[in-house]
């Protein structure tokens, strides 16, 4: 029913001009917060900005040709990058269409391992990958983890979907005894409005299936508890990235 709804408005719409759309757009919203209380208005204008940011989430993707375009401009690749070194063994959980893990695939004698569990986020990295020393799986971070030894493990907006996350890393650090393991997660005091959302009772989270967002005291008391050293950290772009380390360093497996 809501596409049906869907394709008849925006059949009306491509019949009026942008602007007027625009504008008719804006007189509507300031009369949501004009028309209630100070909590309704807030409520509306809020759940209207949620699906205005899962819109252009869209629309950033289209416009960078099925890339979306925060790859290129939060350059968060650097920070993995600078933080493999040669001939490293990596995996890349939830590695998603593989964007990262080509990157990584580029370095010096590195051997890279992309899982995800959806498989057609798989399908497209193989598609997409070119190097002999990068390869993909389907599979599941809490179940499909590899036994063997890595030296490096990336977990780019992973950690916030796991629930149980202490037990995820500790379970990491034995079956794959990494030298070092990588984090990127949103923080949750990224911005005034996120607090305010939790309060009057409106989606904060920046994805609904996140368990958690982080203020950088919840992100090091985690990793702490896991038994994981925070060697470096930086708060960029509303997210935390993070180089950690496990507190005992695991037997490696004879390869």
């Amino acid at each position: 029913m809501r596409r049906r709804v869907a394709v008849v408005v925006k059949t009306i719409l491509s019949k009026i001009p942008k602007r007027v759309v625009e504008r008719a757009v804006q007189i509507g919203l300031g009369a949501l917060a004009d028309a209630a209380s100070p909590v309704e208005g807030l409520r509306s204008l809020f759940r209207i900005e949620n699906e205005l940011y899962g819109l252009e989430g869209k629309l950033a993707r289209d416009y960078g040709g099925g890339e979306h375009t925060k790859h290129r401009h939060m350059n968060y690749h650097a920070f993995f990058l600078k933080n493999i070194e040669a001939g490293d063994r990596v995996v890349d959980i939830g590695c998603g269409d593989g964007t990262v893990t080509r990157d990584i695939g580029g370095l010096e004698n590195v051997v890279v391992l992309g899982i995800d569990q959806n498989a057609e986020s798989v399908h497209t990295a193989r598609c997409k990958n070119k190097n002999k020393n990068v390869s993909f799986v389907v599979g599941d971070a809490l179940h499909d983890l590899p036994v063997e030894n890595y030296d490096v493990v990336v977990l780019s907006n992973i950690l916030e979907h796991i629930e149980r996350r202490i037990d995820f890393l500790r379970k990491i650090v034995e079956r794959m005894c990494p030298r070092t393991i990588l984090i990127r997660v949103p923080m949750f005091d990224r911005d005034w409005r996120v607090p305010l959302k939790e309060e009057i009772g409106v989606e904060w989270r920046l994805d609904s299936t996140h368990q958690t967002e982080y203020t950088k005291e919840s992100l090091v008391t985690e990793l702490e508890t896991a038994g994981c050293m925070v060697r470096q950290l930086e708060i960029r772009w509303g997210e935390i990235w993070a180089r950690i380390e496990p507190r005992a360093k695991p037997a490696r497996r004879g390869i």
